[in-house]
């Protein structure tokens, strides 16, 4: 008898703590939780260095430049790749440098971000890299966040390290703890095709146009004379909005990508871009590519991008003092796109590289949709498309209406 209470009494815990369980998972939720990479200040400044190829960590923007493709590693570097076979393509070198997310290239100049410095490497010795020049504190609101809802930066010695980069995990947490003071508050980081010039695609922060480099922050235009390739002059920046995330050029317009809109500059004086006109379309991050009349947007909603909903949108500046919405089309999750002529290239996240024919912009068709991948950015090249996306460099060559694959290297 003693042992059949026993037993039951036994099972009732058992049953009562499973049922509390159950009563506490509508009180904890899954949440992207980033905390920060860091260094100290001398590690810094002497951690920019050329080395062999390395596997990359984590795949990020890319460039083509001669029969050289260069790849970001998301706040460590750039992976440099001897593409002049592309069915074929070599890694060749790692250049090491903290904290960089972005890179441009004139005349076998390469400048880099490397948090709120510009590097300058000279190139022409594809085997000898040199570095010729490091810009301190030019950059100065370079800050690049990462998809999160959370971010902890406790116990950051702010006089003697410096912010490099973010390492992203995803956790349980108790949701009534998640309180909005652990979000973007108060975070301290550091302190204050043509004529030569190589392609990036279209999440890129760093345009040249003939003699300016044009490198955008949260905030600004930051506007650089690079006449004398090895020592760019910093001119002074111009304010363009919050929340800024890529800039591309057409004729004498700079196209700024944020999280509120398009904004439209003009260079005719190149030295101070003066504000022409603006697209507004809510919260949503936002790449933009342009061609003729049109301006082509994806929007991508979710995590920190703030919109619900993700799409292409097709923006008239026929009338470039006011853009108006064409036309918009569904996506799942769009980051970087291209174009080649009348084909449109964009990387729909995991839902893989989808093609279209443009030629009637209110009724795009279909042409390919390779599912099977993840995509993140593309560069349409004069023979061939380049894409890349989780760690993979894609090259595809142009058939008549189609793509097809001609290799892949695993970076």
């Amino acid at each position: 008898m003693k042992r059949t209470t026993l037993l039951l009494l036994a099972f009732i815990t058992i049953w009562t703590l499973s049922c509390d369980d159950d009563n506490q998972d509508d009180k904890y939720a899954d949440y992207l939780v980033a905390r920060p990479l860091t260094m100290t200040l001398e590690e810094f400044e002497n951690s920019v260095d050329i080395i062999g190829p390395l596997p990359i960590d984590e795949s990020g923007k890319i460039y083509a430049y001669k029969d050289y493709v260069f790849v970001n590693d998301k706040y460590k570097g750039v992976h440099v790749i001897d593409n002049s076979s592309p069915s074929s393509p070599q890694k060749i070198s790692f250049i090491k440098i903290a904290g960089n997310v972005d890179i441009s290239v004139k005349d076998d100049y390469l400048y880099a971000d490397s948090l709120t410095d510009l590097m300058v490497f000279d190139i022409s010795d594809i085997d000898n890299i040199q570095i010729v020049n490091r810009m301190r504190d030019v950059l100065r609101d370079n800050v690049v966040w990462p998809a999160a809802d959370i971010f902890e930066y406790d116990g950051i010695d702010y006089q003697n390290e410096i912010l490099v980069g973010w390492e992203v995990v995803s956790e349980r947490r108790l949701i009534e703890e998640v309180q909005p003071g652990l979000f973007l508050d108060d975070l301290a980081v550091a302190e204050s095709a043509n004529d030569g010039t190589g392609q990036g695609g279209s999440l890129a922060r760093f345009k040249i146009v003939d003699d300016y480099l044009y490198a955008v922050d949260s905030h600004n235009i930051n506007v650089f004379e690079i006449s004398d390739l090895e020592n760019p002059k910093d001119l002074e920046d111009v304010f363009a909005g919050f929340d800024i995330e890529t800039i591309f050029n057409r004729g004498q317009h700079l196209f700024i990508g944020s999280m509120q809109g398009m904004y439209i500059y003009d260079i005719t004086t190149p030295a101070t871009p003066t504000f022409v006109s603006e697209f507004r379309h809510g919260t949503a991050c936002d790449p933009v590519v342009v061609d003729g009349d049109y301006a082509y947007v994806t929007l991508r909603g979710g995590s920190l991008c703030g919109a619900e909903e993700s799409g292409l949108f097709i923006v008239d500046i026929s009338e470039i003092t006011a853009p108006t919405l064409k036309i918009s089309y569904p996506m799942d999750e769009p980051y970087g796109l291209g174009i080649k002529d009348e084909k449109l290239f964009i990387c729909d996240g995991s839902s893989g590289l989808k093609v279209y024919d443009k030629t009637d912009v209110e009724d795009l068709i279909s042409l390919n949709h390779f599912k099977d991948i993840i995509t993140f950015d593309v560069i349409p090249m004069e023979d061939h498309l380049l894409m890349v996306g989780d760690e993979v460099l894609y090259q595809y060559e142009y058939l008549q209406d189609e793509i097809r694959l001609i290799s892949t290297l695993e970076l």
